[in-house]
């Protein structure tokens, strides 16, 4: 009998991290520790509806179509409450009308182009393509052969890039769709990992329990990015980080595009509140600058803006504290 080999505690971090322990830049499917901690999908689905109000404060839409496909075994359902969002912003919001999810079978691809042609017609104007995981690969590819169709591409979660293998999925998605995950490079649009000559904005969660997050990245460039949120890989379609990127994305005037900030956790969730830190005590020598206030006002009027400032810093403190951000 053999000897049993045990890991080393640097190949036990690596696995943990969701890297190959032979090749450290090798993707590998998330830990199962991340896996499990997909149940966090439905708390994002809970801050979403608490955070309604708020992200209704984004920029409204031109009214360009937009058109969201669904990631594997879902369908318009999972896409219904992203779809409720941006048309109430203003855009002309569309599911793929395509059922489940099931993979590239039976001419898939062919048929979701048709849809898009038609309404990009029906429209007159190109159309935004918005894809969960699987769906944002259809959707960069897609954009690969019609890029005069498509305004721009948003995927969540998709793992285009790297390993195939690097995900929970792939032997469902082999499953229920009859192809091998090793092949998928053949389908429509060539190469998955060539980035579609469009605007493209791949957004993505370091704490995916699906797909590793680095399959999920596009390489920047002058009309491509990737974007970090915060959440599960279940959890995207209805992430309300997700949605303040994803309007923040479609508000850019066609023809133009400028990258997303890299954010932390405590930044977006400001950002999205649309609230900002309080500027720092200024200097003695700024003081006039805190006071817009003619001196010749009196003292009175001085007294009045001093009590604004205070109470409106003493509003900012206790907002940090309601959100758990004090530091």
């Amino acid at each position: 009998m053999s000897p049993i080999t045990r890991p080393s505690v640097s190949e036990i971090l690596t696995r943990l991290a969701g890297l190959s322990p032979s090749k450290a830049a090798e993707p590998i499917p998330p830990s199962l520790w991340l896996l499990l901690l997909e149940t966090r999908a439905i708390a994002e689905f809970a801050a979403l509806a608490l955070l309604q109000k708020a992200l209704m404060a984004a920029p409204r839409g031109d009214g360009h179509p937009v058109m969201l496909i669904p990631g594997l075994m879902s369908s318009d359902w999972s896409t219904g409450p992203m779809r409720n969002y941006l048309s109430r912003l203003g855009y002309a919001a569309h599911g793929w009308g395509l059922g489940m999810n099931r993979g590239p079978r039976a001419g898939l691809e062919s048929v979701l182009l048709d849809r898009i042609v038609r309404l990009a017609d029906a429209e007159g104007r190109r159309v935004t393509l918005i894809g969960t995981s699987l769906g944002g690969i259809y959707a960069r590819q897609i954009a690969k052969v019609r890029p005069d169709l498509i305004r721009s591409v948003v995927t969540l979660g998709s793992p285009f890039g790297q390993s195939p293998k690097a995900t929970h999925a792939w032997r469902l998605y082999e499953y229920v769709s009859g192809f091998s995950i090793d092949a998928r490079d053949a389908h429509m649009g060539g190469a998955l990992g060539t980035p579609p000559p469009v605007p493209t904005t791949a957004i993505y969660s370091r704490s995916d329990g699906i797909c590793a997050w680095q399959g999920c990245t596009e390489k920047k460039g002058p009309i491509a990015e990737s974007v970090r949120v915060f959440g599960s890989h279940l959890g995207l379609p209805h992430n309300p980080f997700v949605f303040h990127v994803v309007a923040d994305r479609l508000a850019q005037k066609e023809g133009e595009f400028r990258h997303f900030p890299e954010m932390t956790l405590a930044t977006m969730t400001r950002r999205i509140l649309g609230w900002e830190m309080p500027a720092p005590a200024a200097a003695p020598a700024a003081a006039s600058r805190l006071l817009p206030v003619p001196l010749s006002s009196g003292p009175a009027a001085i007294r009045n803006r001093v009590a604004q400032l205070s109470a409106s810093r003493q509003k900012a403190r206790n907002l940090q504290e309601t959100l758990g951000l004090s530091r």
